[in-house]
């Protein structure tokens, strides 16, 4: 199914919004869901100057492990801990995006065929598969396992 935004790429996820008890809901691509999150992220943050004049106010969002708020890494940049890109993920990933384009790391090398670039593979061909088994499509399935059962023969041998 296409991106019924863009209706260029495939729609990869279904965003739900509940407006006067009514359910909507649009299938987008990460693309126009990134964008849509952007524009909702703009939107909030309008809502937290509304709240500071009186309107309300909105809850912080909290790392349990290092205690970072997300209004501290707006103001300085930085993450106190590993655990704060899981708990920031929603908001951090349209910024890596815009930012590096992508927001899988994808390393310098360019041979696909050294040990990292195997995992990769792996990783892509494993996600692939779990989207063909999704849509019940089980003969393309049965050919992405196949290749995924070579490069494991090829990294762990046998």
């Amino acid at each position: 199914m296409l991106c019924q935004h863009c209706k260029k790429n495939p729609a990869t996820i279904t965003y739900t919004e509940v407006i006067n008890g009514k359910k909507f809901e649009s299938r987008l691509c990460a693309q126009c869901y990134a964008d849509l999150s952007i524009s909702l992220n703009s939107q909030i943050h309008g809502d937290i100057w509304a709240g500071l004049f009186g309107e309300g106010t909105t809850a912080a969002k909290t790392c349990p492990v290092c205690g970072l708020t997300y209004d501290e890494y707006e103001r300085t940049g930085l993450l106190g801990c590993t655990s704060c890109y899981d708990v920031f993920k929603e908001e951090l990933i349209p910024s890596i995006r815009r930012i590096q384009g992508k927001v899988t790391h994808v390393g310098k090398k360019t041979d696909n065929n050294d040990e990292f670039g195997l995992h990769r593979q792996l990783k892509v061909l494993q996600e692939e598969l779990e989207e063909a088994l999704r849509q019940r499509r089980y003969s393309d399935a049965n050919v992405l396992n196949r290749r995924i059962q070579e490069i494991y023969k090829r990294l762990y041998g046998g």
